[in-house]
């Protein structure tokens, strides 16, 4: 996957004159922050730095919150959001990826307490054809307090903003969150044990609130998975060449691992009638093994041989996070 065109074109202008070996510098500085487990609002000292992160982070996190939000619109064809707030907006990455997914959205609000990212956000979104997202609202917030009260919106996103956040901030950020959500409230988490711990955290908080879960889980039930299992799917992004050199890669890709939620409110909801892949799929010549959630609240591998011919042509077309289909008991080995 790769960034929309005019996104590219926006980042590609804000580099003109930047020296890349100092950018990768500041790249490098930022990783070690972030490693040494720095916090986000003093990783980046000047507009440099925002750059920096952009460049190296903005392709992986676009592609994994538009590979949500396509969970989403297979889920939930008819849901056509008009307004949106993007919590923990940065540049506007999340912003970028509901604008490409929802053309018509009318309204975008973007809350964040970095400013340097914000104002970097304000610069890139000149580019955008989106009316929304040029004229967006920007509120600069610290999400881990009470929040500003805003009007209530279609669609929420929440996207790799948990983690430098208390168990009681993010109960009280996802609470407001869902208290202004009329439609859906989507959650995007690194692919890590942690970032499923806060997803499940949040599953947990928003089935108390009333809120009924589209994806990934195909059921209401608790999670089957058990530590050191964890949830996540991956999305293969796309390197330009200078987010190669920033991070001094020598393949033009790189697999970004996340975890998500998607809940929403009752009159979106309807119950999944298909299982979902867990895993990347041990395709051979005569045989698919997979690793599944299934509707009734389970998780297990199923293994699908060629003499059932029409489900092994189904599952072949398939891949890691997509749903399955409908596999008979019988066929489970």
């Amino acid at each position: 996957m790769l960034l929309p065109p005019e996104l590219r074109s926006a980042i590609s202008h804000q580099l003109e004159g930047v020296s890349r070996n100092l950018l990768s510098e500041r790249s490098s500085q930022i990783s070690s922050h972030y490693r040494s487990g720095g916090q986000s609002t003093h990783a980046m000292n000047d507009e440099l730095d925002a750059l920096a992160y952009a460049v190296v982070r903005m392709p992986a996190t676009y592609s994994a919150v538009r590979n949500v939000l396509s969970r989403l619109q297979e889920r939930c064809p008819a849901f056509s959001p008009a307004s949106l707030v993007d919590f923990g907006a940065g540049p506007g990455t999340a912003s970028w990826a509901a604008s490409d997914g929802w053309p018509n959205i009318a309204a975008i609000t973007q809350l964040d307490a970095n400013m340097l990212l914000l104002q970097l956000g304000q610069k890139l979104k000149e580019s955008a054809s989106s009316t929304a997202l040029r004229n967006s609202r920007t509120i600069r917030t610290d999400l881990s307090a009470p929040q500003p009260i805003l009007p209530a919106t279609d669609l929420a996103i929440i996207s790799y903003t948990l983690a430098e956040m208390s168990t009681a901030e993010i109960r009280a950020l996802l609470t407001s969150a869902w208290s202004q959500c009329r439609g859906a409230l989507v959650i995007v988490e690194p692919g890590t044990p942690g970032g499923w711990e806060r997803i499940l955290l949040g599953r947990d908080l928003l089935l108390s609130h009333g809120a009924k879960i589209l994806a990934p889980c195909p059921h209401q039930l608790p999670c089957p998975l058990v530590a050191p299992d964890w949830c996540h799917f991956v999305q293969r992004v796309q390197r330009s060449r200078d987010h190669m050199l920033l991070k001094s890669a020598d393949v033009p890709w790189e697999d970004e691992k996340f975890s998500y939620l998607i809940a929403v409110c009752e009159h979106l909801f309807y119950s999944a009638q298909r299982d979902r892949i867990l895993a990347q799929p041990e395709k051979s010549k005569n045989e698919i093994r997979i690793k599944l959630c299934r509707t009734n609240g389970q998780a297990e591998f199923v293994q699908v041989r060629k003499r059932d011919l029409a489900a092994f042509k189904a599952l072949k077309k398939k891949d890691w996070g997509d749903e399955a289909g409908s596999i008979a008991p019988e066929q489970s080995r």
